[in-house]
């Protein structure tokens, strides 16, 4: 699926059991020190550690094995393998680590970040690569440093292995930076991914977005694109100089600078042209929804599979800020456990005239916005339903095809429910978010987006964005016993930086895990299907075979 997979590993530990070891090196085989590990993880200081131990380690690393440090071991023994003296300890809190040499190990990192956890600085007593500093008293310290000890390498780190552990969004990055280097991805600097897009659309639209994503990616280059269209493909020369424009695929597929083809075309067309470009050798990015049957994506996963290539969905709604702070506070367990998921987007106004609106291209309403907030709520319940059931209404808006409201409602084996609600007819809007658990709910509500000026010559104007683009504030309710109902407000997470792009190319790069699996997302054309099928047949509740 990439050019580099990571190799399971054998890691041998120095120190007692700790979780950072499984999220440095998950499901490595332990082995003792002698007994040629790939990794050797210590986790604090391993107090007067035996000279030994100490050869034993400067052997193994001699060998080619990785030893990762979180935090400094003291001693002299230990300086000579590390090459670093602990400095000063920094009192538990938070400071900001910044990437000081940008390396395969840093690439697509966030250049500054804050890392929760205890940290103590590290001063080099030999030839060291810095990769991240923390600005302490206005000097920036060394804070993980790399070195060559034979055929291997000595990381060590000056956070302690408290914040591997930390949930924050920070120490993810720092976690990135050191799975990287525990598992070698650093060796190799390869060439920017020449990224082709079908379907460039008008300005502004989904190609002018993956154009602007691939060259604001580090490891990314748009080098072609694809539109029937001749201003659409002017537009694309305009906003991107020196792309190479072509009027139909077949010649796109013949370039072999184009190594990712991103498919920005209307839902009906996408099981086709992602099915040609598989078959061409290409790996595949597709917008939502992948595609409109399970037997469709059942053919695209099978195809991609044998040829070993890439295949993902633009599910980019997972990055949502508003989104992602409502799974943080259900992965953090402040719901206690999740029975059921109310999720809605609307108003009253009428649809779009465009692609988006007719049936025999769409695929229906539930495959616009129910890509995304079906996959929500897919992802924040996990599993199966086991039953979905679909009603829709047709009442106002008659010169389109799709409908005027659609209810999608899912019910899961265990009792867990959820709920998913797309009006055109809504003249009061529901909220966005709600969702209840066992020890709380969260709700948050759509506000409007509203930007006013005054014109010197045409005077007062007002522009509304549309209602689902903006996050939203969530306010969780817990009930305390003893106490009663307390109430929290969440806030949106910060916005990243093209996540979905950076992905593909951490990836492909790097052999990193996709986020978006595609096999999740099979899950959510089934959803989808049986949907579309439950309402096509009067509100049949329909049951869902697992998938295979």
């Amino acid at each position: 699926m990439s050019p580099y997979a990571p190799t399971p590993m054998r890691a041998c530990l120095l120190t007692p059991p700790h979780p950072a070891f499984d999220v440095l090196a998950p499901g490595a085989a332990p082995v003792a020190v002698d007994d040629g590990p790939d990794v050797v993880l210590v986790a604090g200081d391993p107090a007067a550690a035996p000279v030994e131990v100490l050869a034993d380690v400067t052997a193994a690393v001699e060998r080619g094995a990785v030893l990762v440090c979180l935090g400094v071991p003291e001693g002299e023994g230990w300086a000579a393998i590390t090459g670093v003296h602990p400095g000063e300890v920094v009192p538990g809190g938070e400071v900001f680590a910044t990437v000081a040499a940008r390396t395969a190990a840093t690439a697509r990192i966030t250049g500054e970040f804050p890392v929760a956890g205890t940290f103590r600085w590290l001063e080099p007593v030999a030839d060291v690569a810095t990769l991240l500093t923390s600005s302490i008293r206005f000097a920036h310290r060394p804070a993980l440093v790399q070195r060559r000890l034979g055929a291997g390498r000595v990381v060590t780190c000056g956070f302690g292995p408290d914040a591997v552990v930390h949930g924050s969004s920070g120490n993810g990055e720092l976690v990135r930076v050191l799975r990287r280097l525990v598992e070698g991805a650093a060796a190799a600097d390869r060439a920017d991914l020449g990224v082709g897009v079908v379907g460039y659309g008008p300005y502004g639209g989904m190609g002018s977005l993956h154009g602007t994503a691939a060259a604001d990616t580090d490891g990314l280059a748009l080098v072609s694109v694809v539109d029937p269209a001749d201003e659409r493909r002017k537009a694309a020369e305009d906003e991107f100089p020196g792309v190479t424009t072509h009027e139909a695929l077949d010649s796109m597929l013949d370039d072999d600078a184009v190594d990712i083809v991103v498919v920005a075309t209307p839902p009906n067309s996408h099981a086709d042209l992602a099915l040609a470009c598989l078959r061409a050798g290409k790996h595949v990015a597709v917008e939502k929804p992948l595609c409109i049957t399970t037997d469709e994506a059942d053919l695209l996963l099978r195809t991609a599979a044998e040829g070993d290539r890439m295949l993902t969905v633009h599910q980019n709604r997972r990055w949502d800020a508003d989104f992602r702070a409502l799974r943080r506070a259900v992965d953090a367990g402040l719901l206690g456990e999740v029975f059921n998921v109310e999720t809605f987007v609307g108003g009253f106004e009428h649809p779009c005239r465009a692609w988006h609106s007719e049936l025999s291209i769409s695929g229906g309403a539930i495959y616009d916005w129910g890509s995304h907030h079906l996959d929500w709520i897919l992802l924040l319940l996990g599993g199966e339903p086991a039953t979905v059931t679909t009603t829709r209404h047709k009442r106002v808006w008659h010169d389109i095809t799709n409908d005027d409201q659609v209810r999608v409602r899912l019910a899961w084996a265990d009792g867990r429910e959820a709920e998913f609600l797309q009006s055109d007819i809504a003249g009061v809007r529901r909220p966005k978010l709600y969702v209840q658990g066992t020890e709380g709910t969260i709700a948050g509500h759509y506000r409007p987006v509203v930007t006013e000026t005054v014109e010197h010559v045409h005077g007062y104007r007002r522009h509304e964005s549309h209602h689902a683009e903006a996050p939203v504030e969530l306010t969780l309710a817990r009930y305390e016993q003893g106490y009663g109902l307390t109430q929290t407000t969440l806030p949106p997470l910060p916005a990243e930086p093209w996540p979905f792009h950076r992905n593909l190319a951490d990836h492909l790069h790097l052999g990193e895990a996709l986020e978006v699996d595609p096999a999740d997302v099979r899950r959510v054309i089934g959803v989808l299907e049986a949907a579309q099928r439950s309402g096509d047949e009067g509100g049949r509740t329909i049951d869902l075979e697992p998938a295979g």
